[in-house]
């Protein structure tokens, strides 16, 4: 639990330098000469240290893990304090005035160690060589051996696996003290928390506490407060001091797009002297397994949520930032796209509260992994109890976050048991089985528990039972039907490409002939051992959209073949979350991988290494948009609207379908007044609204196709468009026309709008401006306009205005724009 003493950071002063591995073995070995000592990052990690002294680069990193890292700095305090170390990866040994008073062997596990201080104090910490640790691991022999991590003696040590496994991650040694140290004055104020829990009953919430107080008598006059009320501490058999507080009628929390994300104060008053104790928020959990017992469905205040979002990756691999400021443009770009869940996946690490404070306030759900991932995992009790002590501290920093949702785990552990061919009796193990589930259980009632993604059914693997990670679109190059023929009930993983970036990030980071050069392909993540890589599942995708012509077009007009791969990805994210959010669907869920790159490339990342979005990111808002409209395929039996409204209040307006030839001229329409219920949805066959039969999906092939693309869109009273959905029967096409494509500037600093118009129908509209961010890209545009907010990104300058270029992969034509 957070200690609620005043600290002091302690984030200056400090230097390090490297030395074999054993050269000294304490502080007083350290030889004043011969040796360099560098400034250091505090938090952060020993190749952030040298990647800031030019040392060090991610595009060629140098193995680290050989070598022992020396960090020091000084500290002046009188009287007795506590240390806190909140994260040290991965072994470590901290010496105080050469003292030693810790060693850790766990980069997950929070420390603190109380000292006496008598002025000024060297605090010194060593991390020792984790290469030379691993030749002292003898763990029981293992029952399976993964592919993807390299080493498999990394199973009997708590660290990340960011850094080992290549083809997708880039060889990051993670080695420092990669999370704050603190120093705090136990006695300001004289009490621990040790629990706290905030429950909800669907009216009322109720908050409980527990302290324990340093010795003294009387006890403290101390009572818990939140939204305005008030309960007094009482002292228990034990000598702490608890408290219980019923909140009636309290405003609950819900997740995006579903209602506000209230949060209340929480704070303890002791002796007139008010104590923050953090912010929580009142909801309901729990899972929908529905009517056959084989789905996972989260419902959250009674309402069925259709998770949607990523698998959470760093934005900075190398020195792993937590603060506020390290998170907040892609926590905020994740909820204003209307995405309302982030996986924190068991192969990198734990966030800070930073990070969930953040996601508690924009509702963003959180599925937290336990950092286990694809090893057999030893069982011994010294292991047992390391895994049990950084969950306890999980729970205990997420005790009052309402975004925690879903505590797994880890990722994959089951599934490379079943893939080795072990029988299910061989995928047990009592951490995952009997200790964790019951920790959970004990300290957050209130969240899922999920033994090990993927899970469900005769084979973990499977995506129609349970949890899964579905590659069928993807790795496996199903076609696209396969989405609804799969059953997929909760996609934990999904929709692996490599993901294009925009040409501005391209000049910045990666100015190589696209797919051919070596550079390039050094940059595309594959499977170890695997003959095809995530370009070759991407380029199987874009033959089956776009037809067999795009290989002729790499080596024709590598430009215009980027911006079929980017119209490629962004198709197949938009169609299959369609499919998954259509009124009768069993998928409750998908969790995109990855949400962004650890480095420059066409890599997993939905947002790019410069924090830029993809075109997939842009489909991905498109497609998790809480008022949806979204055309279903259905063969012969047409095309099907589907209006879908997660929101809190019925949306009315109208509904309006065409059927276009040329890209401009209507065949066939109709129109009907709608109003979607409140978290409701409404569906309409489109012969219901055309009235009369038009073959839509051209699945009866009556004569020359009539039409080449339908549109379908929400109007508003007041005209605005709510929602619109395109379909293309037969697929698209490489065919350029002239599309009248138009674009101008609206508004002003702080408020720019680009407004696009067409004449004809363009398709994959994309927006290239170097220094503003588009609300969205890569979309269809029907004839007429649309207006698309534009942002500065963080690297603009105060007085730039917008210029860039509108180009849709259908023109021949394009538009510029500029003040």
């Amino acid at each position: 639990m957070a200690d609620p003493a005043p600290a002091l950071i302690l984030d200056t002063g400090w230097t390090t330098t490297a030395t074999p591995p054993g050269a000294w073995a304490t502080p007083a070995d350290i030889a004043p000469d011969g040796v360099e000592w560098l400034p250091a990052i505090m938090p952060g990690t020993v190749a952030g240290a040298l990647a800031a002294a030019g040392r060090w680069s991610l595009d060629a990193p140098t193995p680290l893990h050989d070598r022992d890292h020396w960090y020091r700095c000084r500290l002046t305090a009188r009287g007795r304090r506590r240390l806190i170390f909140e994260g040290l990866a991965t072994v470590a040994e901290v010496f105080l005035d050469g003292r030693p008073i810790l060693t850790s062997r766990s980069m997950f596990l929070t420390h603190a160690v109380e000292v006496e201080l008598s002025g000024d104090a060297e605090l010194a910490i060593v991390f020792r060589s984790l290469a030379a640790h691993l030749e002292l691991v003898r763990p029981k022999r293992a029952r399976w051996r993964t592919a993807l991590i390299p080493d498999q003696r990394l199973r009997a040590v708590r660290t990340t696996l960011l850094g080992h496994m290549p083809g997708w991650c880039p060889a990051v040694d993670v080695i420092g003290p990669w999370r704050p140290i603190r120093l705090v004055d136990p006695t300001d104020p004289a009490f621990v928390v040790r629990d706290l829990a905030a429950r909800y009953d669907g009216i009322d919430g109720r908050l409980t506490a527990r302290l324990d107080v340093a010795s003294c008598s009387p006890p403290p006059a101390a009572a818990l407060v939140c939204a305005g009320r008030r309960a007094p501490f009482r002292a228990d058999g034990d000598g702490a001091l608890v408290a219980d507080l019923v909140l009636p009628g309290i405003a609950p929390w819900w997740p995006n797009g579903l209602g506000e994300p209230t949060l209340h104060d929480v704070a303890a008053e002791i002796d007139g002297r008010v104590v923050p104790l953090g912010r929580t928020g009142f909801r309901t959990l729990s899972v929908d397994r529905d009517a056959d017992g084989c789905g996972f469905g989260l419902v959250v205040n009674g309402v069925p949520v259709f998770a949607r979002g990523t698998v959470w990756t760093p934005s900075d691999p190398v020195g792993l930032p937590g603060d506020r400021g390290a998170h907040a443009a892609d926590l905020e770009r994740l909820a204003a796209a209307g995405l309302n869940m982030i996986r924190i996946a068991g192969i990198g690490a734990y966030e800070t509260p930073a990070f969930h404070d953040l996601c508690d306030e924009r509702g963003i759900l959180v599925w937290q992994d336990l950092m286990f991932a694809n090893f057999d995992y030893p069982s011994d009790p010294d292991f047992t109890a390391l895994g049990r002590a950084e969950t306890e501290q999980v729970l205990a920093r997420l005790a009052l976050s309402p975004s925690l949702a879903v505590v797994c785990g880890g990722s994959e552990i089951t599934q490379q048991a079943a893939m080795t061919g072990l029988p299910p009796a061989a995928w047990a193990h009592p951490l995952f089985d009997e200790v964790l589930p019951k920790l959970v259980a004990a300290r957050r009632p209130d969240v899922a528990w999920v033994r090990s993604t993927p899970d469900g059914g005769a084979m973990p693997f499977v995506v129609d039972v349970g949890v899964g990670h579905y590659y069928g679109v993807g790795a496996y190059r199903r076609p696209l039907d396969d989405a609804r023929r799969a059953r997929v009930r909760f996609a934990a993983e999904c929709l692996a490409f490599a993901h294009v970036p925009d040409e501005a990030t391209l000049d910045e980071g990666l100015a190589v002939p696209f797919v051919h050069h070596p550079r390039w392909k050094d940059r595309v993540p594959r499977d170890p051992g695997a003959a095809w890589d995530f370009e070759d599942v991407r380029c199987h995708y874009e033959a089956e959209i776009f037809g067999p012509t795009v290989p002729a077009l790499r080596l024709e007009d590598p430009a215009r073949a980027r911006d079929v791969a980017r119209a490629t990805t962004a198709h197949v994210v938009e169609s299959t979350f369609a499919e998954w959010r259509r009124p009768g669907s069993p998928t409750r869920g998908a969790l995109v991988f990855l949400h962004r790159d650890l480095r420059f490339g066409a890599g997993w990342g939905f947002v790019d290494a410069a924090g830029r979005p993809k075109s997939s990111w842009y489909a991905l808002a498109r497609a998790a948009l809480p008022l949806a409209l979204l055309l279903a395929d259905e063969g012969v039996n047409g095309l099907d609207c589907h209006l879908a409204n997660e929101t809190a209040t019925p949306v009315a307006g109208r509904l309006e379908l065409a059927a276009l030839a040329d890209g401009r001229l209507p065949v066939a329409s109709g129109a009907r007044d709608v109003e979607v219920p409140a978290r409701g949805s409404l569906s309409f066959a489109a012969t219901e609204l055309f009235g009369a039969f038009f073959d839509t999906t051209r699945a009866y092939r009556f004569g020359p196709p009539a039409h080449d693309l339908t549109h379908a869109r929400l109007v508003a009273a007041d005209g605005r468009v709510l929602a619109e959905a395109f379909h293309v029967p037969g697929g698209r096409s490489l065919e350029r026309h002239d599309l009248g494509l138009t674009a101008r500037l609206d508004g002003g600093p702080g408020a720019w709008e680009l407004v696009i118009g067409c004449t004809r129908a363009a398709l994959s509209v994309a927006i290239d401006d170097p220094a503003f961010e588009p609300a969205d890209s890569g979309f269809h545009l029907a004839p007429g306009e649309r207006r698309v907010r534009l942002a500065r990104r963080p690297t603009t300058a105060p007085e730039a205005t917008p210029q860039g270029r509108v180009r849709a992969l259908n023109g021949r034509d394009g538009a510029g724009y500029r003040l």
